[in-house]
């Protein structure tokens, strides 16, 4: 009994088209690193959002929803969540060029952040420290 197998060549070729994909769409929150976390900024240049049309999507239309997210303008910036702590400390950079739209918005409801009905819509008084849990009280996750 043989088994096929492809020339190393193309095993190559195909990991590396495969790879940069699968890396970009997996990333997982390390909730040591961000403990403390308490609101977002999202850096971007807008000459580079309008070769990512998903990334473009959500600075225009998603960002606006989103309690304690802002949007800053840098020229050249390659589009990035930074988190940050309570005191403006960054905590993490995530690139999001490689992301969806949807992707984007999984990510923002898993660390946390309140998204709202309409970007004049009030926060309701629970989620007015989201991402981040009220001084004193307890995080509900145990590796926080």
């Amino acid at each position: 009994m043989s088994i096929l197998l492809w020339p190393p060549p193309l095993l190559l070729l195909l990991a590396a088209l495969v790879a940069p994909a699968a890396a970009a769409t997996t990333y997982r929150p390390d909730w040591n690193r961000l403990r403390g976390l308490a609101r977002g900024r999202v850096e971007t240049c807008g000459g580079q959002l309008n070769r990512l049309k998903e990334v473009k999507a959500f600075v225009t239309q998603d960002i606006p929803l989103y309690h304690n997210l802002v949007m800053k303008h840098l020229p050249g910036a390659d589009p990035e969540l930074v988190l940050l702590g309570r005191n403006y400390q960054e905590l993490e950079r995530i690139p999001l060029s490689e992301m969806t739209r949807e992707e984007i918005n999984a990510l923002l409801q898993e660390l946390g952040f309140y998204r709202k009905t309409a970007p004049e819509a009030q926060v309701p008084q629970e989620h007015l420290w989201a991402p981040a849990k009220p001084p004193g009280e307890a995080p509900d996750r145990a590796d926080l």
